[in-house]
């Protein structure tokens, strides 16, 4: 038998794809509770699933290589960075008993023994209410059921269609599936929760543009708006794939929802990254967790043209260097406090509504010409619109950076000098309809965005040209003249027309006797309606 045989059986045998199954048993709870609610039952099971099977291996190793004994010493498991998990909160124990009608009462004292006995990593954070009323036995353990198909020694789908075998390392197999299973349901439900959902999802495309454009090999990474973690998980991401060390990077957040404060902790727990996201869940203008940090990366995707954030109670903030952000807007009020938490040759990425391009608005226009004249904006690019679950605002990325100099790019290469001037990209036509609502960016449009930016900026692989309809450099006095507007559709100009090399003379000569050809043909289609109308007895 060939390989590829073997692989195309093995694909034939393979089961659902667990993202999709979870997603369809939790969309049975939606008689019961609204999509925030049940989001957390399905994963806070995942999460479960994930740290028992990872203490499971440590076990059976530990018990095969040493003795029973050891296998069940706590210390042995703190020492290899792996949580304990007491007996009541091992998956089997839950797997075992999915079909008892007191299942939800044994989730919730799982989730509480695995709280008690790891109270520095996750005191506070796992879900409870399993067994609310509400909340069907039936359905808890039919959740239990279908997660336990899909274990470390088993066969399981990628994103792609390929396989993981079970000839890979365990660990391996298992953070690879349930991490990607808990990032897709973190999408999922940020699609069925509508405007909440977007308060802690940022969608995958353009986490991975910000990534790709601002390339974090080392250095520390922040935040200030972190919603479930997603832009920490593909730093890490990023870091892995350019065979970069993962603990050269250290990541910094903050998240004012104390419900999603807790999905980012449970989603870079589930992926063992390390990050300090305060204490607490916290409010990033009025209670800043990091206040001394300055960050040589930032990545945000604030929420859009908060109304509500208590500017006036911060009038006259050292942050406000660039000028005091309007009280009905924060918009700037994020661009500046992510400036202040910058390093001396830090760089930033920022998803904003495009209005915060052009606003004029109780002194949003000022604000922007000091920023954009103290050189501080390094590349504009507007994105496609459809791209988020929860807005069709039309959205742009900032770059900013502190030092446009001189620094280090990707691979540790000296950087152009790029002072005076802004980069403008215009991605409001790249993309794919993935559903009849949701917009996407394919690897290549991702790559023909960053391969703009780093060519210009002079760490890509290429030069860079200007070209018209995409991307144009402009220095100040251009954008001055602008009115200092950042619009990139007013630089890049429209796309160059194909040149037509047809004479004139000949064209229309050519589309005459096309006309004369469709004019016949139509005049021989109306004969043969009105002769099968005569036919019927509706001549006249």
């Amino acid at each position: 038998m060939t390989a590829s045989t073997r692989k195309s059986k093995t694909k034939a045998a393979a089961p659902a794809r667990l993202e999709e199954v979870l997603w369809n048993t939790a969309d049975q709870l939606r008689g019961h509770m609204d999509a925030a609610e049940y989001k957390h039952v399905v994963l806070g099971l995942v999460f479960l699933k994930y740290i028992s099977d990872a203490f499971g291996a440590l076990h059976a190793r530990l018990k095969a290589e040493v003795d029973e004994e050891t296998a069940e010493d706590r210390d042995e498991y703190i020492a290899e960075g792996v949580f304990w998990v007491p007996r009541e909160a091992r998956w089997d124990e839950l797997k075992d008993n999915a079909k008892q009608p007191d299942i939800g009462k044994r989730v919730d004292e799982a989730m509480a023994a695995l709280e008690r006995e790891n109270p520095k990593q996750l005191k506070g954070m796992l879900p409870t209410g399993y067994a609310r009323p509400s909340l069907p036995s039936r359905v808890i353990g039919g959740l239990i059921d279908e997660i336990s198909k899909y274990g470390t020694g088993g066969t399981v789908s990628d994103n792609s269609g390929d396989l993981f075998s079970s000839d890979q390392p365990a660990q391996k197999a298992e953070s690879d599936l349930l991490g990607r299973v808990y990032q897709y349901m973190l999408g999922r439900f940020a699609a069925a929760e509508g405007k909440l959902g977007g308060e802690f999802y940022t969608p995958d495309s353009v986490v991975q543009t910000l990534v790709e454009m601002l390339a974090p090999y080392k250095g520390r990474v922040y935040d200030p708006a972190c919603g479930s973690g997603g832009m920490f998980v593909q730093s890490e991401k990023f870091v892995e794939a350019h065979k970069g060390r993962i603990g050269d990077i250290a990541i910094y957040g903050q998240e004012s929802n104390h419900t999603t404060w807790k999905l980012a902790r449970m989603n870079l727990a589930i992926r063992r990254i390390d990050a300090d996201l305060g204490k607490e869940n916290a409010d990033t203008f009025h209670q800043d967790l990091h206040p001394d940090l300055r960050a040589d990366y930032v990545l945000a995707n604030p929420p859009f043209n908060v109304s509500n954030w208590g500017g006036e109670r911060l009038q006259g903030d050292p942050r406000w260097k660039y000028g005091t952000p309007p009280v009905g807007n924060a918009n700037y009020a994020w661009l500046q406090h992510i400036l202040h938490h910058l390093a001396p040759n830090g760089t930033a990425g920022v998803v904003l509504a495009n209005g915060s391009l052009s606003s004029n608005q109780s002194g949003e226009g000022e604000i922007r010409r000091n920023m954009i004249a103290a050189d501080k904006v390094d590349c504009i690019v507007a994105m496609p619109g459809q791209l988020f679950y929860t807005t069709q605002i039309p959205v742009s990325l900032w770059f900013l950076a502190n030092n446009k100099q001189n620094g280090k790019g990707q691979e540790g290469r000296t950087l152009r000098d790029r002072s005076g001037q802004i980069l403008f990209i215009d991605a409001r036509e790249l993309g794919y309809m993935r559903t009849r609502t949701e917009r996407d960016l394919t690897p290549e449009d991702r790559a023909r965005i960053t391969s703009a930016y780093h060519n210009w900026r002079g760490d890509g692989e290429g030069e860079y040209e200007d070209i018209p309809g995409f991307c144009k450099v402009a220095d100040i006095d251009e954008i001055e003249k602008n009115g200092w507007v950042l619009t990139p559709g007013r630089y890049v100009g429209a796309a160059a027309k194909e040149e037509d090399s047809e004479p004139f003379g000949e064209k229309m000569t050519r589309l005459s006797s096309d006309l004369r050809e469709q004019f016949a043909e139509s005049d021989r289609l109306q004969a043969v309606i009105k002769a099968n109308l005569e036919k019927l007895g509706y001549g006249g």
